[in-house]
């Protein structure tokens, strides 16, 4: 993984506080106007030499994002939305993949490992780009938390199945009873992990009213479940989640102090900041390389399944639930349709396709196109149509709406 260089870190950071005001200034949604700073930056003659990879995004950006979103998480409303939630992350995305694999395998007559491979890297929308994207919209309550959490925990799938997948590159069999035991100890034994290292780094925290050692110990909490977690082959999402989880509800109740929590909170709200910002600047600086017009038929072919793969998913399950205190109004389904981002964690998978896989070039490239796409036209779009649907987080839900 390639370091960076300390100048052009610092450069990252004053680009971010720019696009930062002038986003809110001009109305932009700060994600695209990132990778839109890192696209011209791309561009210029001097253009920066930025690293991307897998174990960068995962390793270093994404726990402290996911820590942050579960961080500010009240349990009893994420616990109210569980099956419902549960139910679009898991068979949801099983759904949307297949739909994307079948549709590229019959219509582009790709390879069934390359379509798989596709169709589980784009199914589950993204938590960071999800999360960054609600917060800033400010959505009704009850919407931002269905979306946001359905996006923390449809990780699990994907992860799970592009592991399956590389183990078919790596000639295993694919086999029911070890998918599904694959699944379980994904989901299982990272939720395990995090809340274990949680409880007894927040015990030590308890000894504790230093705000400085208690950011620490977070620190500590929020990586270390990760890594961990990863390093033992469970989900590191399902850890940091769990881990933010327990902190935002049980360590407000003793083991952070009263004093400690505000500073604890501007540490973490400041940490998901700038990683956001640099994520979202390499994100641009990378689009701006991609040959997307060499595959702009394959691109449009991508956008229209992985739209129509989220729709087949979102309002079949939606009904499921209809007659339930968990129904969701039409309204609330179709921002899941067109609001489930893509971002982050879809291209860190593509970026650890291996180079046996037939169509891997072609992955990567398409993946970057479908996240350009979710950025510049669903993201600018999602404001507008909340606001439209009075879905904002000023407006009262109508109860006849949908």
């Amino acid at each position: 993984m390639a370091a960076f260089d300390l100048l052009d870190f610092g450069m990252l950071l004053v680009i971010a506080c720019l696009v930062a005001m002038l986003s809110r200034r001009i109305g932009l949604p700060y994600t695209a106007g990132l990778v839109l700073a890192g696209i011209s930056l791309a561009l210029l003659p001097f253009g920066l030499d930025l690293p991307l990879s897998r174990d960068l995004i995962f390793n270093i950006f994404l726990p402290p994002l996911i820590f942050e979103a579960a961080l500010q998480m009240p349990w009893s409303q994420f616990r109210r939305q569980l099956p419902l939630t549960v139910t679009l992350a898991f068979l949801g995305v099983a759904v949307s993949a297949a739909v994307v694999a079948g549709g590229l395998h019959w219509l582009l007559g790709w390879s069934w490992l390359g379509a798989a491979f596709i169709g589980v890297l784009i199914a589950a929308t993204d938590p960071v780009s999800v999360v960054a994207a609600f917060k800033e919209m400010r959505a009704q309550p009850r919407l931002g938390m269905v979306v946001e959490s359905e996006s923390l925990l449809n990780d699990g799938v994907a992860a799970v199945g592009f592991a399956i997948l590389i183990g078919l590159v790596g000639g295993e069999a694919f086999a029911p009873a070890s998918v599904l035991a694959s699944l379980l100890w994904t989901v299982i034994g990272g939720t395990v992990v995090g809340c274990i290292i949680a409880f007894v780094v927040l015990k030590v925290a308890g000894r504790t009213s230093d705000h400085l050692v208690e950011i620490t110990l977070t620190t500590v909490i929020a990586w270390g479940s990760f890594l961990v977690a990863e390093r033992i082959e469970a989900s590191g999402v399902f850890a940091a989640l769990a881990a933010g989880v327990i902190v935002g509800n049980h360590g407000w109740r003793g083991p952070i102090s009263e004093e400690g929590r505000p500073h604890v909170l501007g540490f973490w709200e400041y940490a998901a900041f700038l990683a956001n910002s640099v994520l979202f600047l390499l994100i641009g600086s990378h689009e701006a390389h991609q040959p997307l017009a060499l595959v702009s038929g394959a691109l449009a072919v991508v956008v229209l399944l992985t739209l129509l793969g989220r729709a087949v998913a979102v309002y079949p399950i939606s009904f499921l639930f209809c007659r339930s205190a968990l129904r969701l109004p039409a309204t609330y389904q179709h921002v899941l349709v067109w609001g489930g981002l893509r971002g982050a964690v879809g291209l860190a998978l593509a970026l650890a396709v291996p180079a046996s896989v037939p169509e891997q070039r072609e992955i990567v490239v398409l993946t970057f196109g479908v996240v350009a796409f979710s950025i510049f036209v669903q993201g600018l779009t999602m404001p507008p149509l909340l606001r439209r649907w009075k879905l904002t987080e000023a407006e009262e839900p109508s109860p006849n709406r949908g």
